[in-house]
């Protein structure tokens, strides 16, 4: 817009020598509040505020207020309302809302500069800093800014006046064709040069039956299927390019605009550098329209919009997802996320499938286990005395009292849980590789078959550039560029790897400081529940034992131990990556990567560790146990088993994980929404802008995937490490995944600024996480089954050890306990008077059972290990030998049946190459040809006038 030439004197910093003034009468739309102008103008006109500070206009675009005349700016008008107090203010800002609403013809809810023709690609914020540093940061971001026109982008500025708080000013950029052309180049964009003529899949019989699950075809195919081809800006005749403004999507135009924003020249001016020391406050590209309703600007795509409808509402939970839409929003490394988790969701399905199964029929031989019918028969059971289970506090008990738990248990151990273990080994591996295949098959549908980590990824961070202040010779680029020291890397890596142990170890002093709590709280739960006292407690009241109410109260506290260590653990994870200093974006998300998940895989999986092959394995026997630090007698596992243990131990961590997560993603961002546009989200739309709106969202940040493939990836070591433990873990992880798909996705949609698109192949370092807790998964149920379960005494009993010709499993309670003689307890080992129960008679009861395989006392081998152990062990190892070899043989044979790529993606992209190269061959003999005519034809007319002339 043309300036005045009052606003180029006031540019110039004079005053202007002339009052213009204002005519006192009052107009109709106006009332009487104009008149009062008058006097506030002149001030402002000899470049005062009512306060006598400077006040100099800018040639922002006009908004004006009745009565004032045109010659005023946004600024102008700006100001000179600044300068106002009381009543008058108040009545020309609403004068001015009026006049915003009714005579503005563009929406401010607008993705478009005011021309509403030039397309918003990206916006930056900044607000006023009265501070020293403020004129340093002005300074920078004016060189800033001349460096993005010079780079051809196109700026347009909002002023602090135009925003909600008025404080805050919004920098506008827009690309125009040419520099995408350029950058789309540089970045090998893929474009379209042909549709293509491979036809879709052919629908199979019974795709009827899926048809309430499939979306609309115009969402999940938002573009028809095209060949590609890296685009090369002198052959714009070869694509399919019908408008410049559409062909590449705004995903790809916010990705351009970051790249163009890196560091250039000595001052290093790049947006990262200037969010970081605070000359800009943040950085982002725009949603396209509101989430819940369509823009009224009929060029807008509102395919924000679409995803809400079509995605992000938790009604839509039994519906695909648009995962080319997605890409398309959102870019591809986040639609890649997405990708994964639904398919990850589906194939937890039929894990869960089998292992609902495998709990079914353990529900259905419920009450025909032998074994627990033992336990609580009067006659078998109840005449079983049991040695107390700590020392002084826990008195004799009868076997028939852990009837309940050992029918429990069996619902959990049994042969089921034998084959679920096998089929989850061979489950893990056809995911991956699935996957594998899945991966590559969008790699071609979202042209990234030949895709090359980009610039935004590979790029030297800012914190690398100012920590390492030595400089060095690239003997590729022939620059100097600045690099670590060896010894320095050596000694922060060093550091880094001392911290890490440090933390490891912390969390084991924690597990063991959980463990002291279970020994010395069954010895209380022990005292307090003797003489079945929970029994008038109702409905609950029988099934409560210590065993059962020191694991869950412990699971609880350790629970709550690792939810804190989790949130101190990761700021010192991100400060000794920091400290490391890596050198590009990718590097430091790796190191991160890994930081946290080995912590966070010692933190949640330890406990599980415990239950599952220590506790109940160092106990020792009655007259010789073994304790913890001198004091603390080792906990023994119920007669049942500690498997059942291992379960309770699994769900509340598991589930609680969960819960939690769900809550802490849905509920903290939505509640920080709510407080931060408390005042603006009454504002109707043609106040409240885009950029305001965004603004008012939270920044996913460039860790937000992260923390989302984390939590994935810890579900999947649950549901695959100690699934043998819990065959509905996979329905549990089943149900909060359709829950987490909708959350994140509704989440990312309305609650999270639009992240900058990025390009991703693959889940990247996840994928090799993923392959190592596959392979670790057989080992840790091979030693559940064998050492956590009963199955291997069992059956060793029931082969080897059974009275009678037939097989059965009657008796095997009896050849499972060991015999004690009572006089030979040690004093600290007797129960204090008043412990025992009534029933107890020293005198009658000389001996007690205690669960080990050992020979009784009189024998000549009094109390060491009989022949059954050594069988029992020798079965157990056999069966991990065999299980581990199985299976793997059964992963490693899967993994080579089925190829990494599909035939058909196979031959689409050679058929992709092959076009291209002919496409392109084709093109150039016609551009030559095209070239030859023309210049045959103008020596012709040459020739022509040459001959005129003579």
């Amino acid at each position: 817009m043309a300036e005045t030439g009052s606003m180029k004197k006031l540019r110039g910093g004079e005053k202007e020598p002339t009052l213009i003034e204002m005519s006192p009468k009052t107009d109709e739309s106006s009332g009487d509040g104009v008149a009062v102008l008058t006097g506030y103008r002149m001030k402002w006109l000899a470049g005062e505020d009512n306060n006598g500070h400077g006040c100099l206009p800018s040639s922002a675009t006009a908004s004006h207020l009745p009565g004032i005349p045109e010659t005023l700016s946004t600024r102008e008008s700006s100001c000179l309302i600044s300068s106002m107090q009381g009543i008058w203010r108040k009545r020309v800002l609403f004068l001015k809302c009026r006049c915003r609403i009714e005579k503005r013809p563009q929406s401010k809810d607008s993705i478009f500069f005011r021309d509403g023709i030039r397309r918003i690609d990206f916006v930056l914020s900044y607000v006023d800093d009265p501070t020293k540093d403020g004129e340093k940061k002005a300074e920078r971001r004016k060189e800033f800014e001349i460096n993005l026109q010079k780079a051809g982008l196109e700026l347009e500025t909002e002023g602090k006046n135009e925003s909600d708080d008025g404080k805050t000013y919004f920098l506008k950029i827009h690309s125009p064709w040419d520099v995408l052309a350029t950058y789309a180049e540089v970045l090998k964009i893929k474009v379209p040069f042909k549709e293509s003529d491979i036809p879709s899949d052919s629908e199979t019989p019974l795709s009827w039956l899926f048809k309430p699950f499939k979306l609309p075809p115009e969402v999940m195919y938002p573009e028809p299927d095209y060949f590609t081809s890296p685009f090369e800006k002198n052959k714009p005749g070869f694509f399919l390019i019908e408008d410049k403004d559409t062909v590449f999507p705004p995903s790809t135009r916010n990705r351009i605009v970051p790249i163009l924003s890196t560091e250039e020249g000595k001052k290093k001016l790049g947006i990262k550098r200037l969010l970081n020391n605070g000359s800009y406050t943040t950085a982002f590209p725009l949603h396209d329209c509101r989430y819940w309703k369509k823009a009224r600007d009929q060029n807008c795509e509102n395919e924000r919009f679409t995803l809400y409808r079509s995605w992000a509402r938790f009604m839509c939970f039994y519906k695909e997802q648009p995962l080319n839409l997605i890409r398309k929003y959102y870019g591809e490394k986040i639609g890649i996320y997405f990708a994964w988790l639904g398919f990850y969701t589906e194939m937890l399905f039929y894990a869960a499938l089998v292992g609902l199964i495998c709990f079914c029929y353990g529900a259905s031989t419920y009450s025909d286990n032998v074994w627990s019918q033992e336990i609580c028969s009067v006659d078998i059971g109840g005449e079983i005395v049991m040695c107390p289970l700590c020392d002084r506090k826990c008195g004799y008990w009868k076997l028939n009292t852990t009837c309940e738990s050992s029918f429990q248990s069996h619902l959990f151990d049994n042969v089921g849980t034998l084959f679920f273990a096998m089929f989850m080994g061979i489950w893990v591996t056809m995911f991956l590789e699935f996957w594998k295949r899945r991966q590559a098959r969008l790699e071609y549908e979202w042209d990234l078959v030949d895709f090359e980590e980009e610039q935004q990824q590979l790029q030297l961070r800012p914190e690398y550039e100012t920590k390492c202040t030595r400089r060095r010779m690239n003997p590729v680029t022939q620059e100097l560029e600045p690099f670590l020291p060896l010894t320095s890397k050596c000694a922060r890596f060093c550091l880094s790897g001392a911290t890490v142990v440090f933390w490891i170890a912390l969390i084991i002093a924690c597990i063991i400081a959980v463990i002291a709590y279970r020994l010395a709280v069954y010895a209380a739960f022990a005292s307090i529940m003797k003489e079945n006292q929970t029994q008038d407690l109702q409905l609950v009241g029988s099934l409560i034992t210590p065993q059962l109410a020191t694991s869950v109260t412990a699971s609880c506290l350790n629970f709550v131990v690792i939810m804190i260590l989790n949130i101190l653990y990761e700021r010192v994870a991100i400060w000794i990556t920091d400290m490391e200093i890596p050198k590009t974006h990718l590097e430091y998300e790796n190191r991160l990567t890994m930081k946290m998940f080995l912590f966070q895989f010692v933190n949640y999986y330890s406990s599980c560790f415990y239950v599952a092959f220590f506790k109940g394995k160092f106990v020792g026997y009655p007259g010789n146990y073994t304790y913890m630090f001198g004091v603390l007698r080792n906990e023994e596992c119920d007669p049942g088993g500690c498997l059942i243990e291992l379960t309770t131990q699994l769900l509340i961590v598991m589930a609680g994980k969960q819960i939690w997560g769900n809550i802490q993603e849905a509920l903290v961002p939505w509640l920080k929404n709510w407080w931060g546009s408390r005042k603006a989200r009454n504002h109707p739309e043609g106040l409240y802008t885009r950029w305001e709106q965004d603004h008012d969202l939270q920044c996913l940040g460039q860790l937000g995937l992260f923390y989302e493939y984390l939590e994935m990836v810890i579900q999947f070591g649950f549901i695959t490490l100690f699934v043998a433990s819990f065959p509905l873990a996979p329905l549990l992880a089943l149900c909060n995944n359709i829950l987490e798909v909708r959350v994140d996705a509704w989440k990312f949609t309305t609650q999270f600024r639009r992240p900058v698109a990025a390009k991703a192949h693959s889940i990247g370092a996840w994928q090799e996480i993923l392959n190592g807790v596959a392979i670790l998964s057989v080992v840790t149920n091979a030693f559940i089954v064998a050492f956590t379960s009963d199955m291997i005494p069992r059956l060793v009993y029931y082969y080897a050890y059974h009275p009678g010709t037939e097989n059965s499993m009657e008796g095997y309670i009896n050849s499972s306990l060991s015999i004690f003689s009572i006089p030979q307890f040690k004093p600290h080992n007797m129960p204090e008077d008043g412990e025992s129960p009534s029933w107890f008679n020293s005198s009658i009861i000389t001996s007690c059972r205690y669960r080990d395989y050992r020979y009784p006392p009189g024998h000549e081998k009094e109390y060491e290990h009989t022949m059954q152990f050594w069988h029992v062990l020798a079965a157990k190892m056999a069966f991990i030998i065999i299980m581990e070899h199985v299976v793997f043989m059964v992963k490693f044979f899967v993994a080579w049946m089925i190829p990494d790529v599909p035939n058909d993606v196979k031959a689409r992209v050679k058929r992709e190459k092959y076009l291209t190269q002919e496409y392109l061959h084709n093109y150039e003999i016609e551009m030559l040809k095209k070239q030859l005519g023309e210049n045959s034809s103008s020596s012709t007319d040459r020739h022509e006038v040459l001959s005129e002339v003579i």
